[in-house]
């Protein structure tokens, strides 16, 4: 993909650059209360901005599902974006109509104009030819910042960039080079930890997987299922016991492609869920039938870190048990820890993503030193299960052809 980077600072300026960002922010009462997306946007407004472009937001907030939703505006995003530019920030309560056109029309070099809410808009999720061309209508190029909506085929991700100009954001390509770097083109051995309640929500992600990397370490929920899949007895733990079939041919082809794969050893358990309830520790193939798996065990987190130890990289979705419930945040913590020791002091390269992964990490006080974390949430867990994003792929296929 051509990044902006790329582009010279004369053929940018007075351009009009149709930007696609990612500021569906943390939000309460109108006030944003994280800005890290925010933050995110910001190399590739100010390179377009200082290039002497018309920088014009597009984003989406929510699920309007195409109607106007009270308090899913994104004007309380306009102010907050100027605090961190350091300069005004414009706002239309239009999308692609006459008042969006004329806001535009109205734009002097450098200044950044946000449109409202892009999923007020019937068109934008239906991805419909009329709305893809009204957005181009308001650009001279389209640049694509925001990976985490890059598996969606929507007006804003996907149709308008077959109609202009298309490139690569640097957030967008600061992305896709980590996940490219960790899965696509590793230094090996690789391992990769998956987490989570569900295999169900995972089937493509760990058949995927097994194919690509040398160690798999499966914990949370999800290992249940695959224990259960061995005959072993997990009790009244979580369990997808109708996936027991599905689970044994994940296992089936880990062996198959030379693929090492670890579930829990040891396991910690409690007859109640809920924080600091009394807990017993045992092996896994001593788990009672009223009693729930709720994290990993130390003699399993010793095991895997160990294999880490073995690996040049490593990739993370999903955490080891309920971290979210102590003392069930044992596992996931202990791991994280080590891992940003390994990331310190071996240079491992360690990429983790998923709202629960970064949640974790961030937990644990180790997310600064990961290698790189993906916030992308939907789009990074497409881009582990190996399908083709949308937003992305045009992208290629603009270069394919301008190529």
């Amino acid at each position: 993909m051509t990044t902006i980077r790329r582009i010279q600072d004369a053929e940018l300026a007075g351009k009009r650059a149709l930007v696609r960002v990612d500021f569906n922010v943390p939000m309460k009462d109108g006030v944003v209360t994280d800005d890290t997306r925010l933050q995110s946007a910001l190399p590739t407004i100010e390179l377009l901005r200082e290039a002497g472009a018309k920088v014009i937001l597009l984003a989406h907030f929510g699920r309007p599902k195409g109607s106007r939703v009270t308090g899913l505006s994104l004007e309380p995003v306009a102010q907050p974006l100027a605090d961190l530019l350091g300069d005004a920030v414009d706002f239309v309560d239009d999308v692609a109509g006459e008042e969006a056109a004329a806001a535009v029309a109205d734009m002097a070099n450098g200044d950044v104009l946000l449109l409202q809410n892009t999923r007020f808009e019937p068109g934008e999720e239906a991805n419909d030819p009329a709305f893809a061309a009204a957005l181009a209508r308001l650009g001279d190029i389209y640049v694509n910042d925001a990976f985490s909506a890059a598996h969606r085929a929507h007006g804003s991700t996907e149709g308008v960039a077959h109609l202009l100009p298309a490139y690569a954001g640097l957030a967008l390509q600061r992305e896709i080079d980590h996940l490219v770097a960790a899965l696509d083109k590793p230094e090996r051995p690789l391992i990769a930890l998956v987490g989570g309640a569900k295999v169900s929500s995972k089937i493509d992600l760990l058949k995927n997987l097994v194919k690509k990397v040398d160690i798999l370490f499966v914990g949370g929920g999800m290992a249940n299922t695959l224990l259960h899949a061995q005959g072993i007895k997990v009790g009244a733990s979580l369990c997808e016991a109708d996936l027991a079939d599905t689970a044994r041919v994940i296992l089936v082809a880990a062996e198959e492609a030379g693929c090492k794969l670890i579930l829990p050893s040891d396991v910690v358990l409690a007859t109640e869920f809920k924080p600091n309830p009394e807990t017993r520790l045992t092996a896994v193939q001593n788990v009672g039938a009223d009693e729930m798996i709720l994290d990993c065990g130390p003699g399993t987190v010793v095991a895997l870190n160990q294999a880490i130890d073995t690996c040049k990289t490593l990739i993370w979705n999903g955490p080891l048990g309920a971290f979210e419930t102590p003392p069930f945040d044992a596992a996931t913590m202990a791991v994280a820890e080590h891992v940003a020791r390994a990331v310190r002091e071996q240079g491992l390269v360690a990429v983790g993503g998923g709202g629960d992964t970064v949640a974790a990490l961030n937990q644990a006080g180790v997310a600064d030193d990961f290698t790189f974390i993906s916030t992308a949430g939907g789009a990074f867990l497409e881009w582990m299960e190996g399908k083709v994003l949308p937003g992305v792929d045009v992208l290629m296929q603009r270069d394919a052809v301008s190529a």
